[in-house]
């Protein structure tokens, strides 16, 4: 218990620092541009039109709302990050997977091959599973609460308001809304990232070597963000599915079109070459064959 409510404490401290990088991000991949593109330079010193990076969206948005305005939609979000520490924690504590796998195997799997990589990674996406479907409510929430900026709406105005709205107009399944793209970017990112970290530490390090354990918590940091980088499409659908066509102007056209379902939004942004927006938000390039449009402030 006591390792959960340190875990909750230093997570929400992480979620409100990072709060205004995910509030950015998600403007950008929704597509909302508000300052034209500028004359700058690129990593390698050349003269190139770029739009604008973290810092100024940053200050745009402390122009119109204040300082506080960066943290449009915190509350739902840290809600989201406690259910979900909850929820994994207790449902690791149950060992459901690892359970299964010693009813099955009938023998004891030893620590670091791949067989027991395969069990962990199970119970880990058991855990995660559980736990992003429950906090995802409040996950749609956030996302609505940040892209009232762009139609400077105030329709989901508190937890509670925006579970009655979103109830009263979507039903159940509006509270679902980018779910199953979540879904599978969560876990197909963590059997990436498990399983290339086994490979790299089996075949590449050397136990011998000083400093192993250093070595493969590197090796782990970097799959970690090479699997997050490969899945990064996933997160893109789900954030755009969770507010499309949602009453907000962020979620209807010009900026999204109307998707059915989360593989035609899929299909939409890959003919468009858009799986990437919103990846970065430095030295950002422009779209290629896109023209910028001042009045809507977004790109067509």
């Amino acid at each position: 218990m006591a390792d959960t409510c340190g875990q909750i404490v230093l997570g929400s401290g992480l979620t409100v620092l990072s709060h205004p990088l995910m509030y950015i991000k998600v403007l950008v991949q929704v597509g909302h541009e508000p300052l034209p593109p500028t004359l700058g330079r690129n990593v390698f010193g050349r003269q190139v039109y770029q739009l604008p990076g973290l810092f100024a969206y940053a200050k745009h948005i402390i122009k119109i709302d204040g300082k506080l305005g960066l943290f449009n939609g915190l509350v739902p979000r840290l809600c989201a990050g406690t259910v979900g520490t909850i929820v994994h924690s207790k449902v690791l504590q149950v060992r459901l997977a690892s359970a299964v796998f010693v009813m099955c195997s009938g023998q004891k799997v030893e620590e670091g091959s791949l067989e027991h990589v395969v069990n962990e990674t199970t119970r880990e996406v058991i855990a995660r599973s559980c736990a992003t479907i429950l906090t995802h409510p409040f996950h749609v929430i956030t996302l609505r609460c940040m892209v009232q900026f762009i139609g400077r709406e105030a329709k989901y105005s508190g937890v509670f308001d925006s579970i009655v709205t979103i109830y009263r107009e979507e039903g159940i399944l509006g509270f679902f809304a980018g779910l199953i793209p979540r879904l599978l970017g969560d876990i197909i990112s963590l059997w990436i990232c498990n399983i290339l970290a086994h490979l790299i530490n089996t075949y590449a390090i050397d136990d011998s070597m000083s400093h192993t354990g250093e070595i493969k918590n590197c090796s782990q940091a970097m799959t970690g963000f090479f699997a997050s980088m490969l899945t990064y499409p996933f997160v893109l659908v789900s954030n755009l599915m969770a507010v499309n066509n949602c009453g907000l102007a962020g979620g209807l056209p010009p900026y999204a079109a109307v998707y059915p379902t989360w593989v035609d939004c899929w299909r939409h942004l890959s003919r468009e070459c858009n799986m990437s927006r919103g990846n970065s938000l430095f030295f950002r390039k422009l779209p290629v064959g896109k023209t910028y449009a001042s009045a809507q402030k977004r790109f067509y």
